[in-house]
């Protein structure tokens, strides 16, 4: 089991963005998921939305966002980093671009949330093809029928999405989430991360008794945007808080962890 941290590139700005990834991985991230920022982020809620626009008004592009992972692995080449976000920022800066930027930076991977496997040939085999994992999302209306379609291409780990609707909002139940990990696990052999909606060690914890992992990102940037000031600029208690999240977290998962090895 394992704790996966998402955190918008450029959220409040780069430099404190920098200075959270590097601090991430001590703290307990075992995975980085690093948002892409997009004007328009139509499946995440209003605190996701929120650091994508603080990003954007910072001066956060993609060309700054490769730049943060490319300088986060100059110390730290073993966390894997997955880029998050949406089609459209890749497609501006060019695809075969991207890729070749991406690889080099030290990217791992990609959930790119709005293509579909039909399109597939646009960005996910592209991917695969020049050694990039592709992660897919599913969801609680994923049924059986259409996962094998979802699965076909993807790799590095599934994405279970534990609600329906926007990030942030609401929290799905133990038992929804153990019923919806082991169909998943019917199809696939691939570890299967669950986020959406945990917010706390106990939450975390809950997850990671039936997943291998368990991501959060609303709860984590939320506590970028508390630690602010009024204009909109970080603080003192900006690092630190988002830090002590992040432990709480990874000591919920570390809980589950512990629990299921004795078991």
């Amino acid at each position: 089991m394992t704790t996966r941290i998402f955190v918008t590139a450029g959220d409040p700005d780069y430099e404190t963005a920098l200075d959270l990834v590097k601090a991430l991985p001590a703290a307990g991230a075992d995975l980085i998921e690093l948002g892409m920022p997009f004007t328009d982020p139509m499946a995440d809620g209003p605190a996701i939305q929120a650091s994508s626009l603080r990003a954007l008004k910072s001066g956060q592009n993609m060309k700054k966002t490769l730049a943060l992972v490319r300088t986060f692995r100059a110390t730290d080449q073993a966390t894997p980093i997955v880029l998050m976000g949406y089609y459209n920022p890749i497609y501006s800066y060019g695809i075969e671009a991207f890729l070749k930027d991406a690889l080099a930076a030290g990217v791992d991977g990609l959930i790119i949330v709005d293509l579909p496997p039909e399109e597939d040939v646009e960005l996910c085999m592209p991917a695969l093809k020049a050694g990039l994992n592709f992660v897919r999302l599913a969801t609680p209306t994923t049924d059986d029928h259409r996962l094998p379609t979802v699965l076909k291409n993807t790799s590095g780990f599934v994405y279970y999405v534990a609600i329906t609707g926007i990030t942030g909002t609401k929290s799905a139940s133990d038992a929804d989430i153990a019923r919806a990990v082991q169909r998943l696990k019917r199809h696939t052999d691939l570890p299967v991360a669950v986020g959406f909606g945990i917010r706390n060690a106990d939450q975390a914890r809950a997850v990671a008794e039936h997943a291998d992992a368990a991501v959060v990102g609303s709860a984590v940037v939320q506590r970028i945007a508390d630690s602010l000031d009024a204009s909109g600029l970080p603080t003192s208690k900006t690092k630190e808080s988002v830090i002590e999240l992040v432990r709480q977290l990874a000591a919920g998962v570390g809980a589950a962890r512990k629990q299921r090895s004795v078991a």
